[in-house]
């Protein structure tokens, strides 16, 4: 075995042994700040160094005034790398404690801000990462406080409407009852419109609920979008014939879509129930259905006047009626909002923006499949 190997050897066995120390130094602090680490891996490093270089001294028998020189040297090395380390750690720790104070501002309900000071690279794709998740929970918080509005003024909707006919009902079964009503074939009608109006909006509730929840179970099935509005035209024109609308249909193309046909119907029934009630009389409300870039975009179009651009963003949301002057008499707000969760169910998407005279809702769906 030459020399250089035997040198190799003792250089190797020396660091191993400092490795293996600094090894055991490190799990013991693993839980300590970063500072404490660089210092021991720093200290490993000049100690492995100091080891070998001491094994291949003794084992080539230096003399003492060589190996005070090597000593020397390694440990100016030592001092030098352990101040650096020391300065690196509180460079690193004095950025982490930058991050977790502006990481706190957020968590507290505020928006994150980067520090401005430099700092590593992993610390500062931390930061970015900090900074996108700071987006999402403040777009996350504006939804939650938009739909605790939306549902307390739901509640004060419904609360009205089923206050007005429960008080009519109750008058009319108390004038029943005491045999003083003039016409009580009229009052069991009027009764009979009362119970199908609450029925319709208990209905309207339990639908809007099972959206919410994810639990609306599709049926899917292969069908012409012609059929569907013939369909959807034929049970609202009593409604448009009552209030004095013109319903057109002329621009519907026979496009094949995989859809539930009970969910879309009442996508359409309410759209169409919508643009009657406010359309004025001897107005028009057309519908159109085409193929499009995105697959197929279903249209209602009314002569309402148009929606104030304030409220757009707002017209699929949970109560949303409007102002007073567009308020139908009946409805609690939930016909629009359930239209957007069907649709969305669909894998689609619900719009609405003005045009001249009225507006447009626009439904569009993904295409059939061929």
């Amino acid at each position: 075995m030459n020399d250089m190997t035997l040198i190799a050897l003792y250089a190797f066995a020396g660091a191993a042994a400092a490795g293996l120390a600094g090894a055991g130094v490190l799990r013991l602090t693993r839980h300590r700040s970063l500072t404490v680490s660089l210092a021991v891996v720093v200290a490993v490093a000049v100690t492995a160094m100091f080891a070998g270089t001491l094994a291949v001294a003794q084992a080539m028998f230096l003399s003492a005034h060589d190996l005070s020189v090597v000593t020397t040297v390694v440990a100016m090395a030592a001092v030098v790398s352990m101040i650096t380390a020391l300065l690196l750690g509180r460079w690193v720790v004095a950025r982490s404690h930058e991050l977790a104070v502006a990481a706190r501002s957020f968590g507290d309900g505020g928006d994150f801000t980067a520090p401005d000071a430099p700092a590593t690279a992993e610390l500062a794709a931390v930061s970015r990462e900090l900074a996108a998740t700071s987006a999402r929970l403040a777009e996350s918080r504006m939804r939650e406080r938009a739909l605790e509005s939306s549902r307390r003024e739901l509640v004060a909707w419904i609360s009205h409407d089923l206050r007005t006919p429960l008080a009519g009902l109750r008058a009319m079964s108390e004038a029943l009852e005491d045999g003083v009503a003039t016409d009580p074939q009229r009052y069991l009608r009027q009764i009979r419109t009362e119970v199908d109006h609450l029925n319709d909006m208990v209905g309207d509730l339990f639908e809007l609920s099972r959206i919410h929840a994810g639990a609306l179970a599709l049926s899917l099935s292969r069908m012409s979008l012609y059929d569907l509005v013939g369909d959807a035209l034929a049970g609202a024109d009593p409604l448009a014939r009552q209030h004095g609308v013109r319903l057109v249909g002329d621009l519907v193309e026979p496009v094949p879509v995989e859809v539930d046909g009970k969910e879309m119907s009442r996508v359409l029934g309410n759209l169409l129930v919508n643009a009657i009630r406010r359309t004025p009389a001897d107005g028009t409300v057309a519908v159109s259905a085409e193929r499009s870039g995105d697959g197929v975009v279903l249209s209602v179009t009314d002569g309402c006047g148009g929606i104030p651009e304030q409220d757009l963003p707002r017209v699929f949301d949970t109560g949303w009626r409007g102002s007073d002057a567009r308020t139908p008499p009946a409805g609690a707000g939930l016909g629009l909002a359930i239209v957007q969760g069907i649709v969305e169910a669909h894998q689609g998407r619900a719009t609405v923006h003005n045009i001249v005279g009225g507006c447009r809702f626009e439904v569009t769906l993904p295409a059939a499949r061929v």
